[in-house]
């Protein structure tokens, strides 16, 4: 596809062209959509091969894969847009495994009538993300709808990565008496969302988290401490993935409400529109559990980390054949911190 001649077709308009039928028709139109919007912007030594699939490098290891879509409303927040999300989210749950992330790709659903102007934007923040956790995008498809058949612009992404022997993070490893720890403060992509979504002003601007936490991750490895399980807890939130590894694990866990790391524009949100942050999405934070003679050093670690700065102890790892989730409260009572019942914030990621 890189064949088209300069001054062959009329270069792209991004000011105010739109997305049409012709563009995911496998014709001229289609390739100078790729060319100029997206190979121009994502190009790399693989992506340029212009085949089919990329042909790729292996170092040792084990191969790790994980593929997401992104169908997040709006397109553009405060802190990013569907093509940074898109790349950090893949980038991190490949990382959480105790990968190295490698390659990415992308598949574009695009509606008939979406701006390419904001197609750029959108594909210009996934270069800028890519580009600076050093994990290329090497292949991709577009496909397009009719108009009011989608929503502007689906992203699916796919990341693969190595894993070494010994960095076996799976949620079955959480063991009693190991220590949970958040990577900082939570609530903050979902919260962003919200306010956004629904014109919604509050004090202080809420900015997503969205980030990709690999180096954040080869930090805490780094540490020689002994690292039981890494998740990022994105949809449902801490709860829901704490509930997760709990199940997968056979324990139960007991958390600090007065350890939980909360912004104070994030709580106050919450308070107004009626969330817990613990259920509230999270697109930059991790959570980890490692075993308790180690949690000092790697909380350390993390801390020097600019992505761990606000990293913190929120509770442990208990025996409990219910594998139930509580808290103890600001208050000294306790609750259960159960499994999020439906979906409390909808087209968040």
């Amino acid at each position: 596809m890189s064949g088209l001649r300069k001054g062959y077709v009329r270069p792209l308009d991004l000011r105010q062209g739109r997305v049409d039928m012709t563009h995911g028709s496998g014709g001229r139109a289609m390739a100078q959509l790729i060319e100029e919007l997206f190979t121009s912007r994502l190009g790399n030594a693989y992506l340029g091969q212009g085949n089919d699939a990329a042909v790729l490098p292996m170092p040792p290891g084990r191969l790790v894969m994980s593929t997401d879509a992104h169908v997040v409303s709006p397109l553009f927040f405060p802190g990013g847009d569907i093509g940074c999300l898109a790349v950090h989210g893949t980038i991190n749950d490949v990382a959480v495994m105790g990968a190295t992330p490698l390659y990415l790709a992308a598949s574009f659903i695009l509606e008939e009538g979406f701006p390419l102007g904001d197609l750029a934007r959108i594909v210009d923040s996934m270069a800028r993300a890519a580009s600076a956790a050093d994990v290329p995008m090497v292949t991709g498809d577009t496909k397009v709808v009719e108009e009011g058949k989608g929503d502007g612009v689906y992203i699916t992404t796919t990341g693969v990565g190595v894993v070494a022997a010994g960095q076996d993070y799976a949620g079955d490893r959480a063991r009693p008496g190991d220590r949970i720890i958040v990577s900082g403060s939570i609530g903050e992509h979902g919260m962003a969302i919200m306010a956004q979504r629904e014109s919604i002003g509050f004090a202080g601007t809420i900015v997503s988290d969205t980030a990709a936490l690999h180096g954040l991750i080869a930090a805490m490895r780094a540490s020689g401490t002994t690292i039981r399980v890494l998740r990022d807890p994105t949809r449902g939130g801490v709860a829901t993935t704490l509930n997760e590894i709990a199940r997968q694990s056979g324990v139960g866990m007991m958390l600090q409400e007065s350890a939980l790391p909360v912004q104070a524009e994030v709580a106050a949100a919450c308070e107004f529109l009626g969330f817990d942050p613990l259920y509230v999405a999270n697109e930059g934070k991790l959570l980890a559990i490692v075993a308790p003679e180690d949690a000092d050093s790697l909380l350390a670690a993390m801390r020097a980390h600019p992505l761990g700065q606000r990293a913190a102890v929120i509770g442990s790892v208990h025996p409990d054949p219910q594998h139930f989730v509580q808290m103890t409260t600001a208050f000294g009572g306790r609750r259960i911190v159960d499994w999020l019942t439906g979906e409390q914030l909808p087209r968040i990621c």
